[in-house]
């Protein structure tokens, strides 16, 4: 393969992801697309996520991205081909089609695969290669010869890691930056980023905050059924939010998926039981993560479970409180507005809210 030059000021910019469709695994990547922005203003990102689970609720989240000009979710057939797990001859023949098509309709002058393992992206990578006679590619030279399957590659993640002084297991936002070393970005601090959508707009509008009264929203589950050993302590959730409620008023949002409706309505019942009735109201499934995306606007802090509003709300720049039940570093975010509990105790949870709380 002969080499192609990086562009000096690429046009359209196709970003490859496979990892995982959660909402707070594609946002991460936000940090990225920002930093290529910023050096490329003018720039298009188009995203091509080969997702093997279709349908994801964040595909409709992610696709209406402000700094992305297109999103694409190519699903993945999964099977064992020569013995090994994978995407055989079936999954290929109804995937390269559709990467034709979007390398013809696009017509990439870079494509980056951020994606450091599995061959699936770098195939990918070369597909849409050919249906343009100028697109550079770039990946991450993982392992020994990985780099070869590209024009230009970033190094290894444990080679990236240990020249910016980063911890293992390193935090995902910065996997995405390995492949930009060979572009010459670096992160800089950069968050990940997140605006309020159309429908969470048209929320905010019908739902207008009180002047007196400040808002808190607090995000119990996390999405899917595997999730549930995420989910922290009810009682310790009640005793901590009724004894702030003695010290400040505020108003309970109960954000989280239609199937976090109950654990939403368990939470309140208990509450109500031990400090009596007070303004909280259930919004589990209350409509689209657009939508979810303007009730965590709204809020003056919002608490939450690691799991895709936690990740929306660090996006949106909101303080946040996550909690975690045991320490699970590459899920940090590093943002000043951020403060991670672990397996806190009532005092600690209370405290950190008083302290993350604006004054009313």
């Amino acid at each position: 393969m002969l080499r192609r030059p990086l562009p000096s000021h690429p046009r359209r910019i196709i970003l490859i992801k496979s990892h995982s469709a959660g909402i707070g695994d594609i946002l991460r990547s936000s940090a990225a697309w920002a930093v290529l922005k910023r050096r490329w203003p003018d720039a298009e990102l188009h995203l091509i996520f080969l997702t093997r689970w279709p349908g994801y609720p964040s595909e409709e989240l992610i696709s209406r991205h402000h700094l992305l000009h297109s999103a694409h979710f190519l699903p993945l057939q999964e099977g064992r081909f020569a013995g090994m797990r994978g995407v055989g001859p079936k999954g290929w023949r109804s995937l390269l089609p559709e990467l034709r098509r979007l390398g013809k309709e696009i017509q990439p002058d870079l494509i980056i695969d951020h994606e450091p393992h599995g061959i699936e992206t770098a195939i990918a990578s070369r597909i849409l290669r050919a249906q343009s006679p100028r697109a550079a590619t770039v990946g991450v030279a993982q392992v020994p010869g990985r780099g070869l399957l590209y024009d230009h590659s970033g190094p290894s993640l444990s080679r990236y890691a240990q020249k910016h002084g980063l911890p293992q297991p390193m935090d995902y936002t910065e996997r995405d930056f390995a492949a930009l070393a060979a572009l010459g970005l670096e992160r800089k601090g950069q968050p990940i980023c997140l605006q309020v959508g159309t429908d969470g707009r048209a929320w905010q509008q019908k739902n207008c905050k009180s002047s007196e009264r400040l808002r808190i929203g607090l995000n119990i589950g996390c999405g899917t059924p595997d999730a549930l050993a995420k989910r922290p302590d009810l009682d310790l959730l009640v005793e901590s939010f009724g004894k702030l409620a003695l010290l400040q008023p505020y108003q309970l949002l109960l954000t989280g998926a239609p199937n976090e409706h109950a654990v939403n309505a368990e939470f309140r019942q208990r509450y109500w039981q031990r400090w009596g009735e007070s303004p909280i109201e259930n919004l589990a499934g209350a409509g689209s993560l657009d939508l979810l995306s303007g009730i965590i606007d709204s809020c003056d802090l919002f608490v939450s479970s690691d799991s895709g509003p936690y990740h929306m709300s660090v996006g949106l720049g909101k303080p946040t409180i996550v909690l975690f039940h045991r320490p699970n570093p590459a899920h940090y975010h590093r943002v000043g507005n951020l403060l991670v509990l672990v397996a806190p105790s009532v005092d600690m949870l209370l405290d950190a809210l008083r302290q993350r709380l604006p004054a009313p």
